[in-house]
């Protein structure tokens, strides 16, 4: 569906789908498009509303001219629940969805937002823990960082169709304009995410090499009431490559937060 989300921004018309009934979740894709959560999704969708926008500028969305920031698209997404009058809202982020979503909580001044699933997250700076610069590699380096069995999901540019390559090339370039600078992270998050005390489960893939284990254990602590979960046999994107384990956990807190109430 289409739906007119925000008077910030007036030729905005954001694509969403929607599933199931229930408490509210926010589904946030990351750089790789809706396609790397529409399994998580549709999993969610048996216990709870599941929306799932399209981020503005991926998949031939439109992405409006003054929408250039993570920050833009996360004041866009806590307009679109101030309308709804959605309440008691978990938010799900998958990489840069797991920034937007740290990003959403840390203004959510209406408390509308009770918990936060990140995976895999980017979105701050640790010293230590270099994000690695994606838009630098090749499709081998993309699927050696991305995943714990590479060689099960790398594909060869030259056998994706054109259409198919051009698009995931327009979503590189929408995520550069959003995320290219300062690269994958903001300097004024890290400051506030001690103030979001929201019960936030960060679930890790334990082979990810774009961004590592120890990155996501220092996200975790930043946060007022935040937790590291890692999965074994998984990089980058564990919905997609350990789904069980992945949803039990989200599963798990889904049901520890619904009804909770605590702002930041």
């Amino acid at each position: 569906m289409s739906l007119n989300a925000s008077a910030m921004y007036p030729d905005l018309s954001l694509a969403l789908s929607e599933a199931g009934a229930g408490r509210p979740v926010l589904i946030l894709h990351g750089g790789g498009g809706p396609a790397t959560v529409a399994g998580l999704a549709r999993h969610l969708s048996g216990a709870a509303h599941t929306i799932t926008p399209v981020h503005p500028g991926w998949d031939g969305t439109h992405r409006p001219a003054g929408l250039t920031g993570v920050d833009d698209l996360a004041l866009v997404y806590l307009n679109l629940l101030r309308e709804r009058r959605l309440r008691n809202v978990l938010v799900v982020g998958s990489s840069l969805g797991g920034w937007v979503a740290a990003d959403m909580a840390s203004r959510d001044s209406t408390g509308s937002i009770t918990g936060l699933v990140l995976i895999d997250a980017v979105g701050i700076r640790v010293e230590t823990e270099p994000i690695t610069d994606f838009f630098a590699l090749d499709a081998r380096g993309v699927a050696e960082h991305s995943w714990h069995d590479p060689e099960r999901y790398y594909l060869d540019p030259a056998d994706i169709p054109a259409d198919e390559l051009a698009r995931r090339q327009a979503n590189m370039a929408t995520m550069r304009i959003l995320a290219g600078d300062p690269y994958m992270h903001d300097p004024a998050l890290l400051p506030r995410l001690g103030g979001i005390q929201v019960p936030t489960l960060l679930l890790w893939g334990e082979s990810d090499r774009v961004v590592t284990p120890a990155y996501g254990a220092a996200y975790a602590d930043a946060f007022g009431d935040g937790r590291l979960e890692v999965v074994p046999e998984a990089g980058h994107l564990p919905q997609i490559e350990q789904p069980d384990a992945t949803f039990a956990l989200i599963d798990a807190h889904l049901r520890r937060t619904t009804g909770t109430s605590r702002q930041h």
